[in-house]
């Protein structure tokens, strides 16, 4: 019993003398190398979105009014934050799969038999797709003058933390979708039936104001409708003012905390399996 107990011990020992930074960082550039090798992967997460955002909003043009002021005068202005949001899940949904592929390969069991905690998985994983997701999000604010809209450094600033929330939230919670899973085929279904939908009904694609009374609700209870509209106030001055914008940031840093917390517990909790 003392031997088990002693050993136990030097194994928690271990655990925390290899720290938490270093292994980290190691699995958060291991995310970042592996994504962007895959030059394929890299252009369908921009370029999907971005036609997606050309075809629909030239689709709709201005039959469509996604907001009073005269600078959403065209569905194209409406939509891009939706794009954008899009881009940023999808590149989070694709970081993640990666949980599955570790296990699959048998890395990820090889990192949980090392000295270290398994927060470091999740601070890598989480770390590493959130600056592959915020870093795509950023790189469509390129696209902003084709809309004719050019914001100060304030502006875009300010959209960046959005960005950066919004990735963190997402692939968050998309780690804890993974994590317990074994088939990235289940991935992609769970996806399909809870990730698009949150998407969807985020004011991305239509406004609130124009929703039904049932479905408004949903939207006001949908925490990515935050990051959405408070990506929309930003960039578009004629959108709800400073005060919005604050209670949109600090919904989504709540969402971030909320998200990141239920990785730490889905990545420590034990499971047991009856024995046969």
């Amino acid at each position: 019993m003392a031997t088990a107990a002693g050993t136990i011990e030097r194994t928690a020992s271990r655990k925390r003398s290899a720290g938490i930074v270093l292994p980290s960082v190691s699995l958060w550039q291991r995310e970042v190398v592996r994504f962007y090798r895959q030059k394929a992967r890299v252009a369908g997460v921009i370029l999907s979105p971005l036609l997606f955002w050309l075809v629909i909003g030239s689709g709709f043009g201005t039959s469509f009014r996604g907001g009073a002021g005269a600078q959403q005068s065209h569905y194209l202005d409406y939509f891009y934050p939706g794009a954008l949001i899009m881009i940023v899940l999808f590149t989070s949904i694709f970081a993640m799969m990666s949980v599955i592929e570790d296990r699959k390969e048998g890395f990820l069991l090889s990192v949980l038999a090392a000295p270290i905690s398994r927060s470091v998985v999740v601070l890598g994983k989480v770390l590493g797709g959130t600056t592959l997701a915020a870093a795509q999000g950023i790189v469509f604010l390129v696209f902003l003058p084709l809309i004719h809209v050019y914001p100060g450094l304030g502006a875009i600033g300010l959209a960046v933390v959005f960005i950066f929330l919004v990735s963190f939230s997402l692939t968050a919670l998309g780690f804890a979708i993974a994590w317990p899973m074994d088939s990235t085929a289940a991935f992609h279904g769970i996806v399909n039936l809870f990730m698009i939908p949150l998407w969807l009904l985020s004011g991305a694609l239509f406004p609130m104001s124009g929703a039904s009374g049932w479905m408004v609700w949903i939207m006001r209870a949908n925490p990515l409708t935050y990051g959405v509209e408070g990506l929309r106030s930003v960039l578009f001055p004629a959108a709800p003012g400073a005060m919005a914008v604050g209670t949109d940031l600090l919904v989504l840093a709540v969402f971030a905390a909320a998200m990141f917390a239920l990785c730490f517990y889905m990545a420590n909790r034990r499971t047991t399996k009856p024995a046969a």
